[in-house]
């Protein structure tokens, strides 16, 4: 099936205020802001195969470069020689060394920002692009790259979507909107995902369903279609979004014939020898491990979201028992009570032993162990706020024991902070109580993630 690469006018827009300044030696400096999968990439390749073009002839370099090599510089590496090929010079242009493509006197040179690469000494004579810019660090582009367009005045686009308020690409939006305010010449382009969605009726459909699936407020949606940088950190849960976990199911002891559990462990660290069950009240801020058992109702499956629901019917609360101790009940808890399908546990630092001691007793099948990382703590935590913001996780109502109020306690005290990368830190401050129940409900929303081997549809179990 052939491919249509015809650029939309948003992009034609943005292709043409670039040729312009680079063929009458403005050398502006442009900031893109597109939506997600909205054509940045594919516009700036093919501007790249008309410049190679024009200045094959003449000579001169382009200069591209990406926060990472692989894969974002490899990638957009492939497209320039793919469109090279599509219009006619399959013959005529030539790799260079790994890094660069040249057609006739023209050359491309493609570089990784990331912050451990060595790039001082290139000249960039016709072009300067910065591809993700949102994840670029200013110390990297001002001292490595900036510099090689001085010489030459050379224009320069930064593309990307918005994060927060402090990357490059902001700043340069920023001083570019006060240019223009002076001047009057464009040089900040702005598309959200409905400005792309008027040309392209799969991708209205597929946004459409990224917003049912994570909610309008998700910090990815917001930021990644919508275009609208987050401002800082606060509250990681609104008081809108704690009224949605809000459940009317009672708490259970027991499991429902035909239903389907799994579990979310947060692990506590090892407590020191001598200490006892009233720990907590001798050390509030001590943590605990907490299991939160969760069924799954399948029956909100459908075309958008093809995960169920997940109702929270018990919880276990431990607090400076060693592991050692936890064992023959934590086992017997997930294998013989609540027959659970998948648990995902906390298996950071001392957490593998425990991790690599249920999957003996539980199966290769059933435990997951879940290392935190910075990357992987983020994806918890934005899974966990797609869940919330789809109504997929209900909390069970209140029974009036500890475990429902400290739950709401940490949820109502959890804090988010954001990170380069689009990536963020969801935590209760150490000084305000324990994040241990919250953990444990994110660790909960990943344990959901079992597929039954059932069809879809309204689901009791699979047998």
């Amino acid at each position: 099936m052939a491919i249509n690469h015809k650029l939309r006018p948003y992009q034609i827009e943005v292709g043409g205020a670039v040729l312009d300044s680079v063929l009458n030696r403005k050398g502006l400096t442009f900031s893109v802001e597109m939506a997600r999968q909205g054509g940045k990439n594919e516009l700036s390749a093919q501007l790249e195969v008309l410049l190679l073009t024009l200045f094959m002839g003449t000579g001169g370099n382009l200069v591209k470069c990406s926060p990472t090599f692989k894969p974002q510089t490899v990638v957009s590496m492939m497209r320039l020689k793919e469109r090279l090929n599509d219009a006619g010079y399959a013959r005529f242009w030539i790799p260079e060394l790994g890094y660069m493509v040249s057609l006739g006197q023209a050359r491309e040179m493609f570089f990784s920002a990331d912050q451990s690469s060595h790039v001082v000494g290139a000249t960039a004579h016709v072009l300067l692009e910065v591809d993700e810019s949102q994840d670029v660090s200013h110390e990297k582009y001002s001292k490595e790259f900036k510099p090689m367009g001085a010489a030459t005045n050379v224009t320069t686009v930064h593309y990307g979507t918005t994060w927060d308020d402090s990357t490059l690409l902001e700043e340069v939006k920023q001083t570019n909107l006060e240019l223009e305010r002076r001047d009057g010449i464009k040089r900040h382009f702005h598309f959200d995902w409905q400005e792309v969605a008027k040309y392209n009726p799969h991708y209205l459909r597929y946004v459409e369903g990224e917003r049912e699936r994570l909610g309008e407020s998700h910090p990815l949606f917001q930021t990644q279609y919508c275009l609208k940088p987050i401002h800082g950190g606060g509250g990681f849960l609104s008081p809108q979004q704690r009224a949605q976990i809000e459940g009317a199911h009672g708490r259970r002891h027991l499991p429902e014939a035909g239903k389907v559990y799994v579990a979310g462990i947060d692990l506590a660290g090892e407590a020191e020898e001598g200490e006892d069950a009233m720990l907590r009240a001798l050390k509030p801020r001590q943590d605990s491990t907490v299991v939160t058992i969760g069924e799954l109702d399948f029956s909100t499956y459908n075309e958008i979201i093809q995960q169920p629901r997940v109702n929270i019917v018990e919880h276990y609360w431990s607090t400076g028992k060693p592991h050692a101790s936890l064992y023959p009940q934590l086992v017997d808890v997930l294998k013989n009570v609540w027959r659970c399908r998948r648990v995902v546990v906390d298996s950071t630092g001392v957490g593998a032993g425990v991790a690599g001691f249920l999957t003996k007793a539980l199966g290769k099948a059933v435990v997951v162990p879940f290392p935190f990382t910075q990357q992987s703590k983020s994806r918890l935590g934005f899974n966990l706020l797609a869940a919330i913001n789809s109504g997929r996780v209900k909390m069970y109502a209140a029974d009036g024991s500890e475990e429902y109020q400290e739950f709401w306690f940490e949820l109502e005290r959890a804090k988010s902070t954001f990170r380069p990368s689009q990536t963020m830190n969801f935590y209760v401050d150490p000084h305000q109580g324990h994040d241990d129940f919250l953990m444990s409900l994110a660790l909960l929303i990943e344990a959901a993630e079992y597929r039954p081997r059932s069809a879809k549809g309204r689901l009791g179990g699979d047998k």
